[in-house]
């Protein structure tokens, strides 16, 4: 009894040895990553270790700092600095006061050290402000299967040694000072499958050696100098994106794979005609060549491709005519051919007129059709490509040059005459008076792109079946009169009430052709500008995208006072009856639950609109108020973002304050609020409603949780965990880490955000929901 009393007593004491061992780091490496902190200048990402006795496998993961571990050796080391990289045009390989670490960091010390850490298999440093070249010694981490060195000051060449890394599977070195040419060397790695080195000075020739890493999924060297011709890309038969923009390439477009997603070959110096091989890339979704000197007529197959969303032709000196029986694929979204030489008529399905579902910019051509900015044809007959060669071609720059500049000036002094006269004789009261009087869809163009105001009706997401036999369609958009808002809601009766948020009120109204509208009140007791807040609603009432709660009109009420004060306003609003977003999030919840794929469609629909709103509009909308609960489904499970834009009507306008205060700027110029926002929806898509009620601290420890698979058990909606796939919802956990990152610069743009998503919902298989 005695004996099995010790025994058990014993392998209980081996076992705790056991497991305590595993806990721990080696000495060694404790005393490693100890050095590394005082290489790095004692940031504040590490000031948790403390000395030799710090758990370090044990701390909690953030969004700066994750440390991993194996058998007493660091595996993943996860770096989130506060230096990042700016722009910085001269930076000659010495240290920036804050921006850098200081003069006596030594790259080639840090990675001697660095290098004792055998047993790394990922390893991020990012916006750290390490400096100098990058050493040969860097091959010593033979297990790296992950390394990211992007947004410091790393400049020279890539060390060639690192062709040895035979496990290396994601290799970034975007936004650094590298200078040399692309290595040569990098079909050495055998499965590589992401290549990253945008925003450096990289120059020479693009290495054919490319074309033979087989593996490769995604591929960036956008932003360099890359020159010469580009080789035949069609071996790559695993490239999802492509991206070579902002280079020096010339010669003609190279044959792609079929199998690309993204393409992205715009502002480089392409020659020749579009191939027509990429009218048989089936899997495209977005192809960008503008600012190009392409010539002769695109391929009619590439406006067909049945998964293409994105086509960007413009800037080029296509021509021709398009045949009038073109066909445009059913998902595509957005075209641009702007700018190029193109005659004829308008295809149908590029016009906007019949096609309001989508945005086409077609200005700069010669088109027959009125208006839209179009050249006479003898523009595009007679126009030929000039190549100047050596002094000559300066000398035909400088001369065209100065004329520009010439006609430019006389048309600014005739413009600024001119409103000289326009304030001096016309009486202000008269002009906002005729100002209230004016319909929405006269020719007030508030800053929009031509090509977006050609159509003021709704798109044709914006039509609705009411039977089989018959077809709603919403009306143009206009101004509405009291009177007609308070039949449509019975006197704003409480059974047509809505809703009430920040924003106001909202009630349900029925419009005398049947249409059903949603009215949101906007009491304000701001002393608007007439003037200014006119402008501002036809601004908003022009924007027109598949994916956007479609504005029909509004109504000012004014008082009747001298100074013509503004009492409420109001917004009519298509009507969307299938409830918000976060109703359809819980088994709670009064909606229909979604499941993971249905979730991602809306999140994609709703990036999209976005998108949109950052870049498609000119001024762009920024801080859009992006919540669950303002992303309605309509009956078909479309998804529509509300409640844009608003913020330019809720801010104060035509008052500058006291002591001469600049009035704040109702135009946002940041896209921070947005890009965390939407993280906090792609949060609450995993998670479910109960996510905004959460503390900020709580939700990114939650969001650290679920890295691990008993985390995504413990905090995942039961449906999301039945029906994602493990790679599509990895994809979405590390898109949201990014988009909440405390630090602003490091957050994704929508461009980013949008490629993640559709790349999850590629990961992820056709699973019907729960």
């Amino acid at each position: 009894m005695e004996f099995c009393t010790l025994f058990l007593l014993i392998s209980c004491l081996s076992w705790s040895l056991f497991v305590l061992c595993d806990s721990q780091l080696q000495t060694s490496q404790s005393q490693v990553l100890l050095q590394l902190k005082k290489h790095l200048e004692y940031p504040k990402q590490l000031e948790l270790w403390y000395d030799r006795k710090t758990e370090f496998c044990s701390l909690p993961p953030s969004a700066n700092l994750n440390i991993t571990c194996e058998f007493n050796s660091v595996t993943e080391l996860n770096i989130m600095g506060d230096k990042p990289a700016t722009k910085v045009s001269d930076f000659s390989g010495f240290p920036i006061p804050n921006k850098t670490l200081s003069q006596s960091f030594s790259m080639d010390s840090f990675v001697t050290t660095l290098s004792r850490l055998s047993s790394l298999k990922t390893l991020s440093l990012i916006s750290l402000g390490i400096w100098g070249p990058l050493p040969d010694k860097i091959h010593r981490l033979s297990s790296l299967e992950y390394l990211d060195l992007s947004s410091n000051f790393l400049f020279g060449s890539i060390p060639p040694k690192m062709f040895t890394l035979l496990k290396l599977q994601t290799f970034v070195l975007d936004d650094n000072v590298f200078n040399d040419t692309v290595p040569s060397w990098l079909n050495s790695l055998p499965i590589l499958t992401t290549l990253r080195m945008k925003n450096n000075r990289l120059k020479g020739p693009f290495p054919s050696s490319i074309k033979g890493i087989r593996t490769l999924v995604d591929l960036a060297l956008s932003s360099n100098e890359i020159s010469g011709n580009l080789p035949d890309l069609s071996s790559l038969t695993n490239l999802k994106l492509l991206d070579l923009s902002g280079n020096k390439l010339g010669s003609h477009l190279p044959t792609l794979p079929k199998g690309l997603l993204m393409v992205f070959l715009d502002n480089n110096s392409f020659m020749g005609e579009i191939p027509t091989q990429y009218g048989q890339l089936n899997q495209l979704q977005h192809i960008d060549v503008s600012f190009n000197m392409l010539t002769g007529k695109p391929p009619p197959e590439l406006f067909s491709l049945p998964s293409l969303t994105h086509l960007n032709l413009a800037s080029n000196t296509l021509k021709g005519s398009l045949s009038d029986n073109l066909n445009c694929g059913r998902n595509l979204e957005f075209v641009d051919i702007s700018n190029n030489r193109l005659m004829g008529s308008l295809p149908s399905c590029l016009n906007s007129e019949t096609r309001d579902n989508r945005v086409i910019k077609f200005s700069g051509n010669c088109f027959s059709i009125a208006g839209h900015h179009q050249h006479p044809e003898s523009y595009c007959r007679e126009f030929k490509v000039h190549v100047y060669k050596s002094s000559n071609g300066g000398k035909g720059i400088g001369v065209l040059v100065g004329l520009i500049v010439g006609i430019a000036v006389l048309i600014v002094l005739v413009a600024i005459g001119f409103l000289i006269v326009c304030r001096r004789y016309c009486p202000r009261l008269r002009s906002e008076q005729h100002l209230l009087q004016k319909s929405v869809p006269e020719n007030s163009t508030a800053g929009l792109s031509s090509e977006i105001l050609t159509n003021p009706n709704c798109s044709s997401g914006h039509v609705f079946e009411s039977s089989k036999s018959e077809v709603q369609i919403l009306p143009s958009c206009r101004s509405f009169s009291l009177e007609e808002l308070k039949e449509a809601t019975n006197n704003f009766d409480s059974s047509a009430f809505l809703g009430e948020g920040s924003y106001g009120k909202i009630f349900k109204g029925l419009l005398k052709n049947g249409t059903q509208v949603a009215i949101r009140c906007l009491p304000t007791s701001k002393k608007y500008s007439i003037r200014n807040l006119k402008l501002r609603l036809d601004m908003l009432a022009k924007i027109r995208h598949p994916h956007l709660v479609c504005i029909l009109g509004h109504c000012i009420e004014v008082e009747q006072d001298d100074n013509c004060s503004i009492n409420r306003v109001f917004f009519v609003l298509e009507y969307i009856p299938n409830g918000n977003f976060r109703s359809h999030l819980s088994d709670n919840s009064p909606g229909e639950v979604l499941s993971w794929p249905e979730r991602l469609a809306v999140l994609i629909c709703v990036c999209k609109a976005v998108h949109f709103l950052h870049t498609g509009v000119i001024p762009g909308f920024f801080h859009n108020r992006l919540k669950t609960n303002n992303i309605l489904i309509n009956e078909h499970r479309l998804a529509k973002l509300g409640d844009y834009g608003l913020s330019i009507i809720s801010e104060e306008t035509g008052n500058y304050g006291t002591k001469g205060q600049e009035p704040k700027s109702w135009q946002m110029t940041r896209l921070d609020d947005d890009v965390y926002s939407f993280g906090l929806i792609l949060l609450e898509s995993m998670l479910g409603p109960s996510v905004p009620a959460k503390t900020e601290a709580t939700l990114r420890d939650e969001l650290a949780s679920l890295s691990k698979q008993e985390g995504r058990v413990r905090l995942m909606d039961p449906v999301v965990l039945a029906t994602c796939s493990e790679e599509s919802i990895t994809v979405v956990i590390s898109l949201t880490n990014n988009c909440i990152c405390p630090e602003l610069w490091s957050r994704p743009t929508f461009d980013d955000i949008l490629w993640n998503l559709q790349h999850a919902a590629h990961l992820q298989p056709n699973i019907a929901h729960a």
